[in-house]
């Protein structure tokens, strides 16, 4: 049976040193690319021939416009459309990066700390620079809400200032333990059923029980990673 840590080894596929500074592009970046690609590619094919009476394929791509769009209306508020672009985008990149990781080979990036940690860190400075865009010099109230003694400040900012700097790491941390602790049971599984030879038919069925599970695990975090950046897009742009 393989180690099942393997399959989380990033790799060069392309090694490059640019001062000192190793850039080598790794499995961890291709399957960040085809993410990309992918979803492009398939929105591109279903919305090939568009029609006022969608057909199945336009409508996928309509019924994630109007989940999304959903979203932002109900955590953020209709002035919160404006930022779908983003929203959608994030989706995407987090949902792929989970289903393209399922198949046999593949990487999952959204396993990696770094990885979702950046995309995380991305969403943040995005919030902050929407909340500052707003509010300008107020903005800095996210640490001190209304209605706290300024008294209380030197107590009350230092917990704000906590909460929200943990936002990253929470996003982060729920995407990666879910995608990491999945796949290592898929891949342990896997090792029975050929320890066991004639006799992994079982585990067969149950890895096969378990893939469509991961599915679902894959499609739902996609789903509370969004739903959690669009409610810190709505603290950036709201009061409290």
């Amino acid at each position: 049976m393989s180690n099942p840590m393997e399959q989380f080894v990033v790799k060069p596929l392309i090694p490059l040193e640019i001062g000192g500074v190793d850039v080598s592009f790794t499995n961890s970046a291709l399957f960040m690319v085809l993410a990309v690609v992918v979803s492009s590619l398939l929105l591109g094919f279903c919305l090939r021939k568009r029609s006022i009476i969608p057909t199945t394929a336009q409508s996928i791509p309509e019924g994630i416009y109007e989940f999304i769009s959903g979203l932002l209306r109900e955590n953020v508020g209709v002035e919160g459309l404006k930022y779908f672009p983003f929203i959608f985008t994030v989706f995407l990149f987090v949902a792929f990066g989970n289903l393209l990781g399922l198949f046999p080979y593949a990487f999952t990036f959204t396993s990696h700390l770094t990885a979702v940690g950046a995309l995380s860190i991305i969403a943040l400075l995005f919030n902050i620079g929407i909340g500052i865009k707003k509010k300008k010099i107020g903005w800095l109230r996210t640490f001190l809400p209304k209605g706290i003694p300024f008294a209380l400040a030197p107590l009350i900012v230092p917990i704000e200032m906590i909460s929200f700097l943990s936002k990253p790491f929470s996003l982060t941390v729920r995407l990666v333990a879910n995608m990491t602790v999945g796949h290592i049971m898929l891949k342990i599984i896997a090792g029975f059923v050929v320890a066991l030879g004639v006799a992994g038919v079982v585990p067969v069925l149950f890895n096969s029980c378990i893939v469509c599970f991961e599915i679902f695990i894959a499609l739902l975090q996609a789903f509370i990673y969004t739903v959690l950046s669009c409610i810190y897009l709505g603290d950036a742009l709201h009061e409290h």
